[in-house]
């Protein structure tokens, strides 16, 4: 069987929030800080800004613009010396941000509010993915065609951070979670379903899904039940930084944005030469083209969905942060209600388009 390709790591426990306090009090001296001085259109012979951006997980199609980017010269030309770091299972972007080892980070809304919470200094300043990406899935011939029959149901999820939506789903309709239906801890590969263990099993749409295709199973074979279309969507991939160094270095975050646009669009507008581009950094036989393009597009529809015009890609809609907010507080991620207006701001990306 083929393994998941990509699983990203959700939302850290609470245990390591202290240490994210401690490393809090490091922030004013990280490498961002000196970042200031250079903030100006540079001259020839000015020094490029050294930036990191840390990712939610490996590389992968799921980050196209930010490595067309890179690629294309977009950030050497805003005078930045950008550099695209993976993550992995152990990598918490927030804290990498918070501590000043990165300047920007991408990982799902939902942790961002919980760190928020806990005292961390983040905003985010620009909204990558403008729908969910999970899905659930259940074979046709299980007869598993509406989240009613999920009663009774071994319905699997990674957990870790993960869950919210697909409670969020039990809730809509009426299901305890430890009673009315089996909700099971889902492995990192699709093993689980294609044996039969799982009755329904969640995905992302840009991969596991397509894990599941290139194991066979066709379109009509499976049900597919979309969050988004179900009400309970939570927002995904954003990028953020840490207040405090924004608050010195807003240049700079307008130039690495607008960039980061250029790349974005040119991944959705070439996106055979997006992944010729991802490849040289996906992991020798991690992957294949086959499986990343399929993801690029896929994930081309989740940063600009049908509709949505390119002068609108980056940008954070407040109803739709607004509904993982509720969500996020109904199952546990946050504690209290989230001051919404001011964990995000779109004046960053404003700026940007205002330079391209």
């Amino acid at each position: 069987m083929k393994q998941r390709y990509g699983f990203r790591k959700g939302i850290i426990g609470l245990g390591a929030i202290s240490l994210l306090l401690l490393l809090l009090a490091g922030c004013g001296g990280a490498s961002g800080d000196k970042e200031t001085n250079n903030a100006a259109t540079p001259s020839a012979s000015a020094e490029p800004v050294p930036i990191k951006i840390q990712l939610s997980w490996v590389p992968q199609a799921e980050f196209a613009g930010f490595y067309v980017a890179k690629e294309k010269g977009y950030y050497k030309e805003e005078g930045l010396d950008v550099e695209v770091v993976a993550g992995g299972p152990d990598i918490v972007p927030e804290q990498q941000v918070a501590n000043g080892t990165a300047q920007f980070g991408v990982n799902l809304v939902g942790s961002l509010l919980s760190h928020i919470e806990q005292g961390v200094p983040l905003v985010q300043i620009g909204q990558i993915f403008q729908d969910s990406s999970m899905v659930l899935v259940s074979k046709k011939d299980s007869g598993i065609d509406s989240p009613e029959k999920f009663a009774g149901k071994k319905v699997g999820n990674w957990m870790g951070g993960n869950e919210y939506e697909v409670l969020a789903l039990f809730s809509k309709y009426g299901f305890d979670p430890l009673k009315d239906v089996k909700f099971t801890k889902q492995g990192f590969t699709m093993d689980q379903f294609m044996n039969g263990d799982l009755d329904v099993a969640t995905a992302m749409i840009y991969n596991e899904y397509h894990v599941l295709l290139e194991n066979g199973y066709k379109p009509e074979d499976l049900n597919v039940f979309n969050l988004d279309q179900l009400g309970v969507g939570m927002l995904h991939d954003n990028l953020f930084v840490n207040k405090e160094w924004l608050a010195s270095n807003e240049e700079t975050a307008v130039k690495f944005v607008r960039a980061t646009l250029k790349g974005w669009k040119d991944a959705i507008a070439d996106q055979e030469g997006a992944v010729d581009i991802v490849m040289k950094a996906v992991e020798e036989g991690s992957s294949t083209r086959d499986h990343q393009l399929t993801m690029m597009k896929e994930v081309a529809k989740l940063v600009q969905p049908e509709g949505l015009s390119a002068d609108k890609i980056g940008f954070t809609n407040q109803e739709r942060f607004q509904l993982t907010a509720d969500i996020a507080l109904k199952f546990g991620v946050i504690k209290n209600q989230a001051d919404v207006p001011a964990a995000f701001t779109n004046d960053i990306v404003e700026k940007a388009l205002k330079g391209m």
